[in-house]
């Protein structure tokens, strides 16, 4: 099969069916039936030793689905595609592959990376230091809202791994001396549809033109791309496809719930629901930034700790923020899809999609931030009259109808008054930043635990909600 560059072999579990769309003319898919034995441990797929041992200090016991497909095929020295579902540890089936190569062959600036979010690219680089820690493995974290010249002094000291998203990435192609990937081993695209996609595609050329030809290309991703077109743009030499459930899945743990409300009553359900779930912790998707950070003003107007996260607010911002969420210092994160893709946060016990997602695949990334490494979660999307639509293509992709989640309307209603006045508040606070930002720069308050003090005089704000659980 080697002499034609377009043939892919794919390798499937779980009875999983051939859903590759009649476009893929080109793409001659071959099964390979599942061995009969289980493969167990690390070690079996072929591991090192020293690499099964960093596995175990991670409280990896035995490998993933993904993982038993993709390592064992990637260590042969073939193309990978590789497509699971969220949470499934795909990070360790191209990581563990490329530390052994690394070992095998030591090479500074060995292996690129592409994410298209900055938080993605901190997460993974956490696992390769973690994986790679007693072998001294150095990674490098390019990504924008970060000085560029602070990047450039780790880049001169010419790290193994480098972590970046595309635009930064070019930013120092083109104007930092002395860079250059000509050397490069290995090509990794995370969330590799979205890369793929339109969003990077002058910079995704560009960085292809500049690596060698001669090199192992991996894609992974929850969602893949049919378009053949598209995955040869990345350059793949007679790949591998290793596919767990190629229908576009959740989570089994995962209890997922819709709630159809009339738009204008969106907060108060909002408030009610975290209300009656209190103590779990929350991730809660709007499609804007400024509908994240009114919502996380209203929601902290009413004592629950809320805390935004969106791409209009500092990289440190943006971390710091996500750290608190980590730490559970905060227990509600106001997220735009900025954080819909790779973010592994153990402890999501719901996520609730506030505003619907427009693409259907977005829905797959959002709720899998929830019921990830076999723990379970909910996720609960609010529908409104004008999202009807949005949500059926949404339970056609996944291919289940949800159940209405419960709610009390009359419960419901008697928050509106509350609910209202601390929109109100919200609206002062946001337009009062909007001013801040105009100014020459301050810290403008994204966490501040007063948020102008406006909270207390909310008719029993915080007090009321702190005695549920808060």
């Amino acid at each position: 099969m080697a002499d034609d560059s377009e043939k892919s072999v794919e390798i499937k579990t779980d009875d999983a069916k051939d859903d590759d769309s009649s476009s893929d003319d080109n793409n001659s898919n071959v099964n390979i039936a599942e061995n009969d034995e289980p493969v167990k441990t690390f070690k079996d797929l072929g591991v090192t030793e020293v690499l099964c041992e960093a596995c175990e200090q991670l409280g990896w016991k035995t490998p993933t689905k993904i993982q038993v497909e993709a390592i064992p095929v990637a260590l042969q020295g073939k193309d990978v595609i590789g497509l699971a579902e969220t949470g499934s540890g795909k990070t360790g089936a191209f990581a563990l592959p490329i530390l052994q190569s690394l070992l095998a062959s030591a090479q500074r600036l060995h292996t690129l990376i592409l994410t298209p979010t900055r938080e993605l690219a901190f997460q993974i680089a956490e696992q390769f230091e973690a994986l790679g820690s007693s072998i001294g493995v150095k990674t490098a974290v390019i990504v924008g809202g970060i000085d560029m010249m602070s990047q450039s002094l780790v880049l001169a000291k010419k790290p193994h791994i480098v972590i970046a998203t595309p635009g930064r990435l070019i930013d120092h192609l083109e104007n930092t001396k002395g860079f250059s990937l000509r050397a490069l081993k290995f090509l990794v695209m995370d969330e590799a549809d979205r890369i793929l996609n339109m969003d990077f595609e002058t910079e995704v050329d560009k960085i292809l033109k500049v690596i060698p030809r001669d090199r192992r290309t991996f894609l992974f991703s929850a969602t893949m791309t049919k378009k053949v077109a598209k995955l040869q743009r990345a350059a793949l030499k007679d790949p591998v496809k290793c596919a767990v459930n190629t229908k576009y899945s959740t989570v089994e743990k995962l209890q997922q719930y819709y709630v159809f409300i009339p738009s204008k009553y969106k907060d108060c359900y909002l408030v009610s629901i975290i209300n009656e779930l209190a103590g779990n912790s929350f991730m809660i998707f709007c499609s804007t930034c400024n509908n994240a950070q009114r919502v996380a003003l209203l929601l902290r107007n009413l004592g629950i700790t809320a805390i935004p996260l969106h791409g209009q607010m500092s990289q440190n911002k943006r971390l710091g923020s996500l750290n608190k969420f980590k730490s559970k210092s905060r227990s509600v994160l106001l997220a735009t899809d900025v954080a819909s893709r790779g973010l592994d946060i153990p402890h999501v016990d719901c996520v609730i999609n506030y505003d619907i997602p427009t693409h259907s695949k977005d829905y797959i990334h959002r709720v899998g931030r929830t019921a990830r490494a076999g723990r379970s979660g909910k996720s609960i999307t609010f529908v409104t009259q004008y999202d009807v639509e949005l949500f059926q293509r949404i339970e056609t992709l996944i291919g289940k109808k949800l159940p209405a989640f419960p709610t009390q309307e009359e419960e419901v209603m008697m928050l509106v008054e509350r609910v209202s006045e601390a929109q109100r508040f919200a609206r002062i606070e946001m337009k009062e930043q909007g001013e801040k930002r105009k100014r020459p720069r301050g810290e403008e308050g994204d966490d501040t635990e007063q948020s102008s003090g406006v909270r207390k005089k909310v008719r029993g704000g915080a007090g009321t909600n702190r005695r549920r659980g808060y």
